[in-house]
């Protein structure tokens, strides 16, 4: 298939709202791909690449050369490409990605080197999540799509899936199996807005506290342990505790879902990116991480992941000491849930997770039989600029600069947005420009908004020592000054009150 059909094929996707129309675009995409370009195919038209990173940055994209005046490319040599560029390595290499680059880039035409650059930063932002991605692959084989769901979720790797899917049908789909060893994609939960809305949605329930750690899913077989992230990226030589924890249990072969994490002397946590950072390390040093497990999902050589929770709750018990194990009891009501939501905050953690004990594991779903309750933190901010938005998004303000009343910034967000508060943003922020800085226009700090965030983290990006973890717009405060948006102050109170508190560096306002 040539490029320019992809690329197509992609800005459609991205100028439609409609699942169904998505799916049918990606579907009509996915059956003109030969045999041999659907996994790059898949990958490209989910925003990814095969190999995730390649080693290319936007400094390697600065410089790009004279598009080509037609199409000529083809997946296929896209995809041999890109895995070139990513294999080279040594002295020279970095110059040598960028040459080969410019060499691709050569041969595309204007919207094709556009749209490449944008896959190569990770801003394609055309809707097609892996969920769209996984209906389009069920409906171009003509497969059903919870075998297409369910194999996803054994194998974790959604172009795998789709090759399968489209050469070898229902039957290839349905021999695919849990392996110990392979990772699989976690099951995700939903947020809800407290205790009585999750005991709404699901009673009686577990109430596990909710750490604010990286996730794991750790394999053993016999001796062998492998682990990964929630991304399915092995780490397994980066986490030598956890290893050694893993080979201290009584199984044979085991597959368990949890979360890794750093503590204080104390048993309370640390800020967020002291396990961050020791997670991307290799060397233990003096910031050991902590596995907590709460889930199994194979022991022994039976597969648990079709049994209730209550039974897999059972089966973790009797394999992983209660040291190893997320806090948990069981609840029936909101009220008795409440003691175990007031003791995971006074230790310091996120809040709780409610999960339901008759429902299976559905590894890659985000559903209703695990929910999330915790505290949510608010501010109100002052815009300091925005950013030009892509797909969906284009020809509008969406990413936003956010500061305080001083003028600190503490970080960016698109999130929350609706359309109509893009449309609106845009045209209140154009009348508070005051100049350009390339897709950045930075506007007079005059409009407040009011944003949600899970937490605050040191950060030595922003003058005030911090930034904003995942926040999301909740609405604009047109009621509001800029005279009465949150201080500095506030923010950092919040940072030492919050899970892991930590006192930042003193802010260079």
């Amino acid at each position: 298939m040539l490029l320019a059909d992809l690329v197509a094929c992609s800005d459609a996707v991205a100028a439609t709202s409609a699942r169904s129309q998505k799916t049918a675009l990606l579907a009509d995409a996915l059956r003109r791909l030969a045999p041999e370009e659907v996994p790059a195919g898949v990958a490209f038209l989910s925003g990814e690449l095969l190999q995730r990173q390649i080693g290319v940055g936007w400094a390697a994209l600065r410089d790009a050369p004279a598009p080509a005046a037609s199409p000529s490319l083809t997946v296929a040599e896209v995809a041999a490409a890109f895995a070139d560029i990513g294999a080279l390595r040594g002295p020279g290499s970095q110059s040598a990605r960028r040459e080969a680059l410019r060499a691709l880039l050569a041969r595309a035409t204007a919207p094709e080197a556009d749209w490449l650059m944008r896959l190569l930063l990770g801003d394609l932002r055309q809707g097609a999540l892996a969920g769209v991605m996984a209906d389009a692959i069920a409906q171009a084989a003509a497969v059903p799509r919870p075998d297409v769901r369910r194999a996803l979720m054994l194998r974790g790797d959604l172009p795998a899936v789709a090759a399968i899917a489209l050469r070898d049908g229902a039957p290839g789909l349905r021999e695919i199996r849990l392996e110990v060893g392979r990772p699989l994609q976690p099951m995700l939960a939903s947020p809800a807005a407290d205790l009585d809305a999750a005991f709404a949605r699901v009673s009686p329930a577990a109430v596990e506290f909710k750490l604010d750690g990286a996730r794991i899913q750790v394999h053993r077989a016999d001796g062998e342990v492998a682990i990964f992230t929630r991304t399915l990226d092995d780490v397994t030589a980066r986490l030598p505790e956890v290893v050694e924890a893993a080979l201290a249990l009584p199984a044979r072969a085991v597959v368990l879902d949890g979360e890794a994490i750093a503590l204080r002397e104390d048993g309370r946590p640390q800020p967020f990116q002291v396990t961050a950072s020791r997670f991307g390390s290799r060397e233990r040093r003096e910031v050991p991480l902590s596995p907590f497990l709460f889930d199994v999902l194979h022991l022994d050589g039976e597969d648990l992941l079709d049994r209730p929770g209550a039974e897999r709750f059972d089966a973790l018990a009797a394999v992983v000491p209660e040291a190893l194990r997320v806090p948990r009891a069981t609840a029936d009501d909101a009220a008795a849930a409440a003691d175990v939501l007031a003791d995971a905050l006074a230790r310091g953690h996120e809040g709780v997770m409610v999960k339901a004990l008759d429902a299976p594991y559905e590894a890659g779903r985000r559903g209703s039989a695990w929910l999330k309750v915790k505290p949510r933190h608010t501010l109100d901010l002052v815009v300091l600029a925005a950013e030009w938005g892509h797909g969906r998004r284009r020809g509008r303000l969406s990413n936003l600069w956010l500061g305080t009343r001083e003028g600190v910034m503490l970080g960016k967000t698109f999130k929350g947005l609706t359309d109509e508060m893009l449309a609106w943003q845009t045209e209140r922020l154009l009348a508070l420009e005051v100049g350009r800085e390339g897709h950045v226009v930075h506007v007079r700090p005059e409009l407040v908004v009011e944003i949600a965030f899970d937490g605050v983290q040191a950060s030595p990006r922003y003058s005030g020592g911090v930034a904003l973890r995942f926040a999301r717009v909740l609405r604009y405060r047109t009621d509001k000054t800029a005279s009465e948006a949150d201080t500095l102050d506030t923010v950092l109170a919040v940072a030492a009150a919050g899970p892991g508190g930590f006192s930042p560096p003193s802010a260079a306002v």
